[in-house]
């Protein structure tokens, strides 16, 4: 492995692409503004896609004792009349964890940064202040920074620089790149409160579709509470400091309880945008995360974003710098990842829409339609489905234009006997599913591709999963996203062959 990577910024984005990296052995060095976490608390929210992310960067079972799953979806009127409600029937989801769960984001970064002990490749320096990056040749990118420590200048020099630095991003301004503004721009007031007595609420998302006062309110912790307020013109967070101003608008949830079990955690004003970068890529700076992309909450698929950007990047970079990959692949982050960005955007603003605008008149329409759209069957699940849509066609989805299929998707994370699931063989590198039984020339040159190989077997998940496709095999990338699918295993390893060359991709252990 050649070449050091510098990430910019050590939120969870950048620590979770650090990590990734270094699952390959590739020398990253991480650079955050903070001496410490940032301790107030932001996201709340993410799917099981992102989950499984936090399973291939080491810290799935540890999450699990930081978060809880959340039960589905409630909609109440004005009056706090229940209009509509989407329960999750099943605990865990098609990758094997809870399909929606809810976390304090501080405590995911200490999970985060404290696993970079687990990785000898990575460094990690806060307390600096990055004040310039420039490309001052082909093979390099420079970056002047300020650490705060000591007082000094340093000049590092790296063959790769990720601006995971946030929706304020010197990285993006040292690259020229603008932002599209997508058309949304409202703002909420965010409120975290600490109780110390049960409130007896249901444990899902409770959405208040009233646009007097739109809000969402959400169980986090055991006794962490998030509520978030549209603001009005007039209105901001001051208006909102103590408790006797927060009953004004949080009252109906805390009938019955008094002040004494109550602490204030944070009081904040949030204006949600929703942005995508023009370019997410500048020869060898690459942009992640609020760096590319701001998604309005509705959806709380923020955070996730950036987490997909990591899994999709890492294990390319990783391959071009070992060589394993060709340059060009690096081309595809962009490709596949801003599209699917700007779908979340646009659905994140569709769902804002269906809940909190249109008036008086939407309200009611609200109150006539929800009840009798929670009981059409299957509707639920669609409802609170987290699969993201499939990925844009690019030299690592090959997709026919004339089909959708399976191509571009996720490849479950099945279970592949009593006690392992697919990723605990596959993980962070290429795979070979198929229905057939490989000759022993087939599995040699499987082998010298790196390519992991699962023969499926009727009754098996994942047999049925792609005997839908009525394709025999299918090629899966490190980041577990479908490249193809084929008539052959033959037809799989010729493909593979053409992309990957022939030293292992694998992930260290």
């Amino acid at each position: 492995m050649t070449g050091r990577v510098i990430v910019v910024g050590g939120g969870p984005t950048g620590v979770a692409t650090a990590t990734l990296l270094a699952s390959y052995g590739v020398e990253v060095l991480v650079l955050e503004r903070w001496a410490d976490v940032y301790s107030q608390p932001r996201a709340v929210h993410l799917d099981d896609e992102v989950y499984r992310i936090l399973g291939w960067v080491g810290v799935a079972r540890e999450f699990a004792g930081i978060s809880r799953p959340t039960l589905g979806l409630r909609l109440v009127d004005a009056h706090h009349r229940t209009i509509a409600e989407f329960r999750r029937q099943a605990r865990t989801g098609r990758h094997g964890y809870p399909e929606a769960n809810l976390f304090d984001q501080p405590d995911l970064e200490r999970l985060l940064r404290a696993n970079l002990d687990n990785c000898p490749s990575v460094t990690f320096r806060g307390d600096v202040e990055v004040t310039a990056v420039r490309q001052p040749a082909v093979d390099e990118v420079q970056i002047e920074l300020h650490d705060r420590t000591t007082g000094q200048a340093e000049t590092l020099t790296a063959s790769y620089v990720l601006g995971c630095d946030g929706a304020n991003s010197l990285v993006r301004r040292a690259i020229a790149a603008r932002c599209r503004d997508l058309g949304f721009d409202q703002r909420w007031l965010v409120v975290d409160l600490d109780i110390d007595q049960e409130l007896g609420y249901w444990d899902g998302v409770h959405q208040l579709c009233d646009t007097g006062r739109a809000a969402t309110y959400m169980r986090v912790g055991v006794r962490r509470h998030r509520w978030e307020f549209r603001l009005a013109d007039d209105e901001n967070e001051d208006d909102f400091r103590t408790l006797r101003a927060l009953r004004a608008i949080i009252g109906p949830w805390l009938r019955g309880v008094d002040d004494d079990p109550i602490d204030i955690v944070r009081v904040a004003s949030y204006t949600f945008r929703a942005r995508v970068a023009e370019r997410w890529r500048d020869r060898r700076i690459f942009l992640l995360g609020d760096a590319a992309h701001l998604t309005p909450p509705f959806i709380g698929q923020g955070l996730g974003a950036g987490m997909r950007d990591a899994a999709n990047l890492s294990w390319k970079l990783a391959g071009v710098l070992d060589s394993r990959l060709p340059e060009q692949v690096l081309d595809t982050y962009q490709q596949e990842r801003r599209p699917h960005a700007i779908h979340m955007i646009r659905l994140a603003k569709a769902v804002g829409a269906i809940m909190t605008n249109g008036g008086r008149t939407g309200d009611v329409l609200r109150r006539l339609i929800a009840p009798r759209l929670s009981l059409v069957p299957g509707l639920a699940g669609r409802v609170l489905s987290s699969a993201t849509p499939r990925l844009t066609r690019t030299g690592l989805v090959r997709r026919p234009r004339w089909s959708g299929g399976i191509v571009g998707t996720l490849c479950p994370n099945a279970p592949v006997d009593a006690e392992q699931r697919l990723d605990d063989h596959a993980a962070g590198r290429f795979a070979l599913l198929t229905t057939q039984h490989l000759t022993a020339f087939q599995q040699a040159e499987a082998a010298a591709l790196g390519v992991f190989v699962l023969e499926t077997k009727p009754g098996d998940r994942l047999h049925h999963w792609l005997a839908q496709t009525r394709r025999t095999s299918a090629l899966i990338r490190p980041d577990s996203i479908v490249m193809l699918t084929a008539d052959t295993v033959d037809d799989v390893l010729l493909t593979a062959s053409a992309v990957i060359r022939r030293r292992r991709l694998v992930a260290v252990p």
